[in-house]
């Protein structure tokens, strides 16, 4: 930028200044001033390249120049401060200079209004900053949502606050929200995002949200008639739900109708014209997984979100962990179903961090009820992105209240924690000990609490168990087999999905010590054993119906297998599996007409398509009239005896043998 630009920045123009000696004395050396002096040519060039090379220097782009020209208004140097009274005195002379030139006079006044109002609000900044407050760097845009999230009271309470350890546990980061964060963090940034560039013709304008990125392949955004409403607010922690417009209730009557019509034809076309129906891109997105589309499963899945996105209330939080949605309201369960959807894909994708993410935002929605049984799938998540100290955080502070350790999967993935912290390189040998003992402790409680989980899951990772294990009455097939059908769905839930982390062969070898040792402890008769066994007899007699739930969601054969019959039994569909028995209905479903009975046999059906006031039954139709229902019983009459006779006529048919042949005795391999 030009020394000319930088001056229009500041305020002031060339030559509509009045040179005071002060200022020369100031900012020019004393070499300056006597080439000023002298007038020569080659003194005035190299103090305007001076000048000019000062004014240019440690400037790495022109946006630099803005912030130094507020800067050189806004420092006052000392000598400056000393020099201010002194401006008084030689105000006589400037006084003459003014009468000269009265156009002059206005625009310096001018400028030093500016500029003064510049040192002004320079200074109070300074003040605001100085007062307590660090400066937050422009660049960390973490610490600027922190400290927004603060000042509007959404933040993280301190740990002596009521309810502190549970936000502190599922707050969520608006960053991990995103998948491109964990693949740049794999990959690279080049890897992820290529060197194309979007194109930007016929580029659509999105509204910019945080879990989905919006595609320029979608179709234009209208609102579908959803928003969302604040119910209450009570104890720090508001209530939200999701409300359905009355064309939106429409458009979801025919969804049900095309569903009910088992052809997904519909549902596409349903879709062409509403395609933001978030049950419809849920339905669609299982049949396209199901045919294998994965990609636009995924497409369809993200859609429904950003549709949601869209229509959030202003004061919902995805990050402070104090919004809640009623699972048994049938507008809020879309919500979960699309959030838990996406998360499998992000898992299934290789972004354990990401799904980890949006699996902490579910179970921050409703905590307490836990209706996908989120518990059941946070441990697993967790260890595929390696926060260990997160998952036991995470145990220790619910433990209290929620008696994590009776759930075979946190039994086990607990003492998996502290052998992968005592594996860590960079960890003292005394704390690796010291977890590695903690570890062994863990895992032979869990082993002895939960005895059928170490045959199915050697089974899973092609492991031969020995015969001196698989041959114990402990851990044989009576110890399967002998399990509530409860516990029996959780083992084998927890088998399937987790089988995986237990392949690594320092893994599977601590694992065969730590089974030794329990069979040494069970031959010794362990206390702990008859106790455990009376625990398990007393407790898994029937499981809550969303660990039901979170079971169809899954999708893992060990566990849809063991599912009991009450379940199975019943259609799931895929928005909406296992509906809440005491589900919130803000409106209902108009009855559907249906014409003529249900009992009538096929040639009823035929005659009614011909003559629609055909009754096979007998007895005049209520809707007509006499006339016709008296033309009608003679028709009637006419087709019984038709069928009548023509029951005869099938009963006395006879067909005729073919005529046998005289002789009996003829060659068979005789040709005529």
């Amino acid at each position: 930028m030009s020394t000319r630009a930088l001056r229009r920045l500041k305020g002031k123009q060339r030559g509509q200044e009045a040179l005071d000696a002060g200022d020369l004395t100031l900012d020019d050396s004393p070499e300056e001033l006597l080439d000023t002096a002298s007038g020569s040519p080659q003194s005035d060039s190299k103090g305007r390249k001076a000048k000019k090379n000062k004014a240019q220097k440690n400037f790495c782009n022109i946006y630099e120049l803005i912030g130094d020209a507020d800067n050189e208004a806004e420092i006052i140097s000392p000598d400056e401060e000393e020099d201010q009274p002194d401006e008084n005195k030689t105000s006589g002379t400037e006084k003459k200079d003014d009468i000269e030139k009265p156009d002059e006079k206005q625009e310096n006044a001018s400028t030093k209004s500016s500029g003064d109002r510049v040192k002004k609000k320079k200074k109070k900044k300074k003040t605001k900053v100085t007062e307590g407050q660090e400066a937050v760097p422009d660049d960390n845009i973490d610490l600027i949502l922190e400290n927004l999230e603060q000042s509007n009271g959404l933040g993280l309470q301190n740990e002596d606050c009521g309810g502190s350890d549970r936000r502190s546990v599922l707050h969520v980061e608006h960053r991990n929200l995103n998948s491109e964060t964990e693949l740049k963090r794999y990959f690279g940034a080049r890897a992820v995002q290529g060197d194309q560039r979007p194109r930007q013709r016929n580029r659509q304008f999105h509204r910019s949200t945080w879990m989905t990125i919006p595609k320029d392949s979608w179709p234009r955004f209208s609102r579908p008639g959803i928003s969302m409403t604040l119910l209450q607010s009570k104890d720090g922690i508001q209530y939200f739900t999701f409300e359905h417009g009355r064309d939106y209730q429409q458009v979801q009557f025919k969804f049900l109708d095309a569903v009910e019509s088992m052809d997904p034809n519909n549902i596409v076309a349903l879709l062409q014209l509403n395609p933001y129906h978030i049950d419809s891109l849920l339905q669609l997105s299982d049949v396209c997984r199901i045919q294998e589309d994965q990609e636009m499963a995924r497409d369809l899945i993200e859609r429904a979100m950003y549709s949601f996105e869209c229509a959030f209330h202003p004061l919902f939080s995805l990050t402070s962990s104090t919004s809640r949605l009623d699972y048994l309201r049938t507008e809020n369960r879309a919500f979960y179903l699309a959030l838990y959807k996406h998360m499998m894909f992000l898992e299934k994708r290789g972004c354990p961090r990401t799904a980890l993410e949006y699996c902490k935002l579910i179970l921050s929605l409703d905590p307490d009820s836990d209706p996908l049984c989120m518990l059941l799938l946070i441990d697993f998540l967790t260890l595929r992105s390696r926060e260990y100290h997160s998952l036991l955080q995470l145990h220790q502070e619910w433990e209290e209240h929620r008696n994590l350790s009776q759930l075979p999967n946190f039994a086990f993935s607990t003492a998996l924690c502290h052998f992968h912290l005592s594996q860590l390189e960079d960890v003292d040998p005394e704390e690796s000990e010291k977890e590695r003992h903690k570890a062994d402790q863990l895992l032979q409680d869990a082993l002895i609490m939960f005895p059928g989980v170490l045959i199915p899951l050697l089974d899973l990772c092609t492991v031969q168990p020995d015969a001196a294990v698989s041959s114990h009455v402990f851990f044989g097939p009576k110890s399967q087999l002998g399990q509530p059908p409860a516990l029996a769905e959780l083992t084998s839930l927890y088998v399937g999905r987790t089988h995986s982390l237990w392949r690594e062969a320092a893994v599977m070898l601590w694992l065969e010590e730590s089974v030794k040792e329990v069979l040494r402890r069970v031959d010794a008769k362990d206390p702990l054993v008859e106790e455990c066994q009376n625990k398990r007899k007393q407790r898994y007699q029937s499981a809550p119906r969303n660990i039901h739930r979170h079971v169809l969601l899954s999708e893992i054969k060990e566990a849809t297998s063991s599912l009991p019959l009450e379940v199975t039994s019943q259609p799931v569909m895929g928005f909406d599996p296992l509906p809440p028995l005491d589900s919130v209905m803000s409106y209902t479903r108009p009855e559907r007409q249906h014409v003529g009975a249900t009992n009538e046999s096929t040639l009823s059906l035929f005659f009614r398509s011909l003559l629609p006031n055909f009754n096979l039954q007998g007895g005049p139709r209520p809707e007509d009239e006499l006339e016709v229902a008296r033309a009608g019983q003679e028709l009637n009459q006419e087709v019984n005896r038709l069928m009548v006779a023509m029951r005869d006529m099938l009963a006395n048919i006879r067909f005729q043998e073919p005529p046998r042949d005289e002789n009996p005795y003829r060659d068979e391999e005789e040709w005529d």
